[in-house]
C-alpha cells in the first residue's frame, strides 16, 4: 500500500493491514521476524570516504599540481625559501579543504542524533522500553509530553497532544494531533494531523500510535537520502581560480619558451637563457595566489563574525558576493519569531495594539487615540480572560553575548524579555500586561480552581476561577466553535443576547482579521452561581458571554524590510519559502516588500502538481512558496540554478538541510537551527536575522573585488616582467634582468602589497551594482585589458630605462650591471606605484592613497627590501647590483611613474567624455518619465 495512504485509513483497518493488535501490540517473536526482514530503525550514512582519502583528494586540483611543479623547479635552482613557501601553501590549502569536507559529511550523523534512543512499546500486552533502533512496522508506541517520536507513526489515540514539527515542516507553532482519518489524498506534511514523524517532539498531552515507517522509509529518512544524493556545488571562486590557473600556466610557459628561443637566436648563452627562462616561469606563475586568496577570505571571515555571520567554508564568503537570489525561511529570519497581538475587536470596534515582541510595553489605539482601559469594560474583560485563561509567562533575563576581540573574547550582558510556554498564550499574556493586567495584579482577586485543557475536537480551553466568593469561567478558542457555545455578548458595556445579527458581525470581523493573515482567537466568560456543579467541560462551556476577538501574528523584523530594499537595489531577488500557510506567507511578504505587483505565490500542492519544465517557466516570477516539503525546497533551488542564478538558501529545520546543501551558499540559523542544518550549511547566522545575510553579501562582494584587485596587480606585474625580457630578446639586447633579480622582484613585490590589497576598503557604490553572473570570467569588466595594457607599459618603460642607461655607457660589463640595476629598480618601483592604482576600478586619482594603512606599510617594506639589495655591500655581488646615484633615480622614478600617469589621465578623460555623452540621454529619460 502507498505510504501516503496511511492517513486515510480508519484505525481498525490500519491495524488489520499491518497485522498488528491495537490492544496487545506485537509479540516478541513477531518483532524479531520483522526486524530481520526490514532492517533496523536507523538512518544509513552510505559509503563514506576515509579521512586519509579525503586528505589525499585535496592534491588533485590543477593549480596544486602546477604549484608542485614550481616547487621542484625552485629547488633545482637553489631557491629553497621559495620551495618551502610553496610547500607550506599547498599543505595549508589541503588542510583547509580536508577540514571543510570532513565537517560537511557530519550532517547525517547530526540527523541520526535526532532519533529517539529509547521508545516505549506495547508488546504482548505489556509496555516495555526498547532501543528505538529495534522498532518495527506494526509496533504500538506510547508517547507523552517531552518524548521524541522514534519512527513515523499513525496515531490511534490522542489526548490534547501537540507536537513540535518546525524542524521538519517549518510550522512555526506546535501542531495539534488527532486520531481520526483524513480523506484528502494529497496533503503537505504539516497538514497530516493524525501522523507523528520521526525526530519530532511531543510538547503537550499523550498519544498512542502504530509504526507505519521505520529507518530510511520515514520522512526523516527521505531527507537523509536527499542529503546523500545532493552534491555540494563548486563555488564561483573555485571555478574561476581553476580557470585562471590553467590560463596562467599556458600563457606563462608559452612566452617563456619564446623568450628563451629568441635569446639563443640572438647569441645569448643557452645555459644562461635556460636559467633566465626557468626563473621567469617561476616568477610569472603567482604561486602566492592561493595563499593570498585564503588570507583575504580568512580576514573577511573575522569581519563577518563581528557582523554576526559565522563562516564554515571559506569559499562561501566570496560566493555570497555574487548571489542573485536569496531563498529565505519566514519564521525567525524575516519575522521576529515572537507571536504578537496586533489587533483587538470588541463591541464592533477595531482596535490596534502597539509594541513588539515580548516586552510588556504598548497601548491600545482606536482611530489614533489611546483607549482608556478603566472606562472600557469590554476591553478590560477581554484582557482579564486573556490573562486568566493562560499558562504562559514571561520574564526579563540577562543574556550574555560573546564577542571576539584582538586580546581574546569579550562578554557583554544585556537584558531581554523571554517567554516560557506556548507562543499563542504568550502573545495574550503580553497583551494583557501592556495594559497592566498581569498575573501578579490578578493573583489576589482570582484563584484557579480547575483547567479544561485545549484539544483539537473542542478547539478551546477554559479555566474555572474563584472570585470574591463567586466563580468565573474564562474561555478562549477558535471563534467559529466558541460562538456556538455563547448565548450572550458583552456589547457597549452591557450583556445582551447573542443574536444572529451580532454573530454575523463577529464572523465578519474574524474573517477580516484572517484575510490579513492574523491568527484569530475568541474570548468569552460566564459567571457561575454558588450552587452550580459540573462534571464535564461540555456543561461548563455553555451559555457563555462572548467578549471579543484578538488577532495575532509573528511580526516582520523591522530591519528586514530595509535589508530587502537593499537587496533589490543590489539586483538580488528575495524569495520566501515557508512551511506556514499561504495566506500568512503572502501577508508577511507584502509587508516586507518581497512580492512586487504581478508576483506569484505557490502552495506545496500546486508545486507538486508541476513538472520541472513548468516550474522553470514561472520560477523567476514566483516570490512566495508556502506549505512546502523538503523535496519542494530542493526543486525550487535547482530550478533557480537552472535559470542561471547563484542561490543562497536559508533555513533552520531538518527539512531545509537538502536544499541548503544543494544551494550555492547554504545559510543556517544559529539560534533556532538544528545541528543537521548547521552541518550542511556554509554560513551560520548567530542572530537568525535576514539583515545579517545582506551584510554578509556586502562583505562577500568586497572580498571578491579585493581578490580581483590583487589578481590585477600580480598579473600586470608578472606580464611586465615577461614583456621586459621578451622585448629585449626581440630587439637583440642583453638580458635586462638576471635570474636572481627576477626571483627577487617576485618576492619583494608579490607578497605584502598583494595581501594588503586583500583587506582594502570597499568602494562606496558596491551595493548599488548588480550581482556578477555565475559564469563571469575572472577577466571580465575590462580586467584583462587593464592587466595587459599596464603590463605592456611597465615592460616598455622598464626596457626603456635599461636601454637609455646602456646607451649612455660604453657597453662594458660593469655598465651592463648598472643598466640591469636601473631596470631592476624601475620594475620594482613601477609595480609598487601600480599597486595603488589597483585600489580603484577607475584610476589612482579616485581614492585616497593613504586610506589603506596596511598597503602603505607593505609598500614601504618592499621599498626597503629593494634598497637593501642596492646599497648593502655584501648583497650587491649576490644580486648583481650597484648603488644608484641621483641621476639614475630621476630616470627610474620618471619611467616607473609613466604607466600610472598615462592610465590615470586616460581614465579621467574617459570619465569626462562619458558624462558628456550620457547627459542628454539621462535628461531625456527623466523628462520622459
Amino acid at each position: 500500500m502507498e505510504q501516503r495512504m496511511w492517513h486515510q485509513m480508519e484505525t481498525n483497518d490500519l491495524a488489520q493491514a499491518l497485522s498488528a493488535s491495537l490492544e496487545t501490540g506485537l509479540t516478541q517473536s513477531e518483532a524479531i521476524e520483522r526486524l530481520q526482514q526490514n532492517g533496523r530503525n536507523e538512518l544509513s550514512e552510505g559509503e563514506k570516504a576515509s579521512p586519509v582519502a579525503l586528505f589525499l583528494g585535496q592534491f588533485k586540483d590543477f593549480m596544486v599540481l602546477v604549484l608542485m611543479g614550481a616547487t621542484l623547479i625552485s629547488g633545482l635552482l637553489g631557491e629553497y625559501l621559495d620551495a618551502i613557501t610553496i610547500v607550506a601553501i599547498i599543505v595549508l590549502n589541503a588542510v583547509l579543504g580536508f577540514v571543510q569536507e570532513y565537517r560537511a559529511e557530519r550532517s547525517l550523523r547530526a540527523l541520526k542524533a535526532l532519533s529517539a534512543p529509547v521508545a516505549k512499546v506495547m508488546r504482548s500486552g505489556a509496555i516495555d522500553a526498547v532501543p528505538a533502533t529495534d522498532l518495527v512496522i506494526g509496533d504500538i508506541v506510547v508517547l507523552e509530553s517531552g518524548d521524541r517520536i522514534p519512527a513515523d507513526i499513525r496515531l490511534v489515540e490522542a489526548n490534547s497532544c501537540y507536537c513540535e514539527e518546525s524542524a521538519l515542516t517549518g510550522e512555526s507553532v506546535p501542531v495539534g494531533k488527532h486520531c481520526t482519518s483524513i480523506q484528502e489524498s494529497e496533503l503537505p506534511l504539516g497538514d497530516m494531523k493524525n501522523v507523528g514523524f520521526m525526530g519530532t517532539m511531543v510538547t503537550r498531552g499523550t498519544a498512542k500510535g502504530i509504526v507505519i515507517r521505520t529507518g530510511m522509509g520515514t520522512e526523516m529518512g527521505k531527507i537523509a537520502d536527499l542529503i546523500q544524493q545532493t552534491e555540494s556545488m563548486e563555488t564561483p571562486l573555485q571555478h574561476r581560480l581553476e580557470q585562471l590557473g590553467k590560463i596562467l600556466i599556458v600563457v606563462a610557459l608559452a612566452l617563456t619558451v619564446i623568450v628563451v628561443l629568441a635569446g639563443i637566436l640572438h647569441g645569448q648563452p643557452a645555459y644562461e637563457m635556460f636559467l633566465a627562462g626557468v626563473s621567469l616561469a617561476v616568477a610569472a606563475i603567482p604561486e602566492g595566489l592561493p595563499a593570498i586568496v585564503t588570507i583575504a577570505l580568512a580576514l573577511g571571515v573575522q569581519r563577518m563574525i563581528k557582523r554576526r555571520a559565522i563562516v564554515r567554508k571559506l569559499p562561501s564568503v566570496e560566493t555570497l558576493g555574487c548571489a542573485s537570489v536569496i531563498c529565505s525561511d519566514k519564521t525567525g529570519t524575516l519575522t521576529q519569531n515572537k507571536m504578537t497581538v496586533t489587533n483587538v475587536w470588541v463591541s464592533g470596534r477595531q482596535l490596534d495594539v502597539t509594541g513588539e515582541g515580548y516586552e510588556p510595553s504598548g497601548t491600545v489605539v482606536e482611530d489614533g487615540k489611546v483607549v482608556d482601559i478603566k472606562n472600557d469594560l469590554p476591553l478590560r474583560r477581554l484582557l482579564q480572560v486573556s490573562a486568566l485563561c493562560n499558562n504562559a509567562s514571561f520574564a526579563k533575563v540577562e543574556v550574555e553575548t560573546e564577542t571576539k576581540r584582538k586580546k581574546g573574547k569579550e562578554i557583554s550582558v544585556h537584558e531581554e524579555w523571554v517567554l516560557k510556554g506556548d507562543p499563542t498564550e504568550g502573545a495574550l499574556t503580553v497583551l494583557a500586561a501592556k495594559l497592566g493586567v498581569t498575573a501578579k495584579s490578578l493573583d489576589g482577586l482570582y484563584k484557579r480552581v480547575k483547567e479544561y485543557p485545549f484539544d483539537s475536537d473542542r478547539k478551546r480551553m477554559s479555566v474555572l476561577v474563584s472570585h470574591q466568593g463567586g466563580r468565573l469561567i474564562c474561555t478562549k478558542g477558535a471563534p467559529d466553535m466558541l460562538m456556538q457555545q455563547c448565548s450572550y455578548i458583552l456589547w457597549d458595556g452591557k450583556v445582551v443576547p447573542f443574536t444572529a445579527t451580532l454573530k454575523s458581525k463577529v464572523a465578519a470581523a474574524g474573517e477580516g482579521m484572517a484575510q490579513s493573515a492574523l491568527r484569530v482567537l475568541g474570548m468569552a466568560y460566564r459567571d457561575l452561581r454558588p450552587n452550580d456543579a459540573f462534571e464535564h467541560e461540555a456543561e461548563v462551556e455553555n451559555q457563555l458571554v462572548f467578549v471579543g476577538l484578538t488577532g495575532m501574528i509573528d511580526p516582520p523584523r523591522r530591519e528586514a524590510r530595509e535589508a530587502i530594499t537593499t537587496c533589490r537595489r543590489a539586483g538580488i531577488k528575495t524569495v520566501m519559502i515557508t512551511g506556514d500557510h499561504q495566506l500568512t506567507a503572502e501577508a508577511i511578504a507584502g509587508q516586507l516588500g518581497i512580492m512586487p505587483r504581478g508576483g506569484l505565490s505557490l502552495s506545496g500542492i500546486q508545486l507538486g502538481a508541476m513538472n520541472d519544465d513548468e516550474l522553470d517557466r514561472i520560477v523567476d516570477t514566483t516570490y512566495v512558496y508556502a506549505r512546502v516539503s523538503p523535496e519542494h525546497k530542493l526543486r525550487i533551488v535547482k530550478a533557480l540554478q537552472r535559470k542561471g542564478h547563484v542561490v543562497a538558501m536559508t533555513g533552520d529545520g531538518v527539512n531545509d538541510a537538502p536544499a541548503i546543501k544543494a544551494a550555492d551558499i547554504g545559510i543556517a540559523m544559529g539560534i533556532t537551527g538544528t545541528d543537521v542544518t548547521k552541518e550542511a550549511s556554509s554560513l551560520v547566522l548567530s542572530d537568525d536575522n535576514f539583515a545579517t545575510i545582506v551584510a554578509a553579501i556586502e562583505e562577500g562582494r568586497g572580498i571578491y573585488e579585493n581578490i580581483r584587485k590583487f589578481i590585477r596587480y600580480l598579473l600586470a606585474s608578472n606580464v611586465g616582467e615577461i614583456l621586459t625580457m621578451f622585448f629585449a630578446m626581440l630587439a637583440g639586447l642583453p638580458l635586462p634582468l638576471v635570474p636572481i633579480q627576477i626571483l627577487w622582484v617576485n618576492l619583494v613585490t608579490d607578497g605584502l602589497p598583494a595581501m594588503a590589497l586583500g583587506v582594502d576598503q570597499a568602494e562606496k557604490d558596491l551595493m548599488q551594482q548588480k550581482p556578477r553572473a555565475a559564469k563571469e570570467n575572472i577577466f571580465s569588466r575590462r580586467l584583462g585589458w587593464k592587466i595587459i595594457s599596464r603590463g605592456f607599459l611597465i615592460g616598455l618603460c622598464t626596457l626603456g630605462a635599461f636601454w637609455i642607461t646602456l646607451k649612455q655607457s660604453s657597453g662594458s660589463p660593469s655598465n651592463l650591471i648598472e643598466a640591469q640595476t636601473v631596470a631592476f629598480a624601475t620594475l620594482v618601483m613601477a609595480q609598487l606605484i601600480h599597486v595603488f592604482d589597483c585600489r580603484s576600478s577607475r584610476s589612482i586619482f579616485h581614492r585616497n592613497i593613504l586610506q589603506n594603512k596596511y598597503l602603505v606599510f607593505a609598500v614601504l617594506s618592499s621599498l626597503l627590501l629593494m634598497l637593501g639589495v642596492l646599497y648593502i655591500d655584501f648583497l650587491q655581488p649576490i644580486f648583481k647590483t650597484v648603488p644608484l646615484d641621483f641621476r639614475h633615480w630621476c630616470l627610474v622614478l620618471v619611467a616607473a611613474g609613466i604607466p600610472t600617469f598615462l592610465m590615470g589621465v586616460g581614465s579621467v578623460l574617459g570619465g569626462v567624455n562619458k558624462k558628456k555623452s550620457n547627459w542628454p540621454l539621462s535628461r531625456s529619460r527623466t523628462m520622459a518619465r
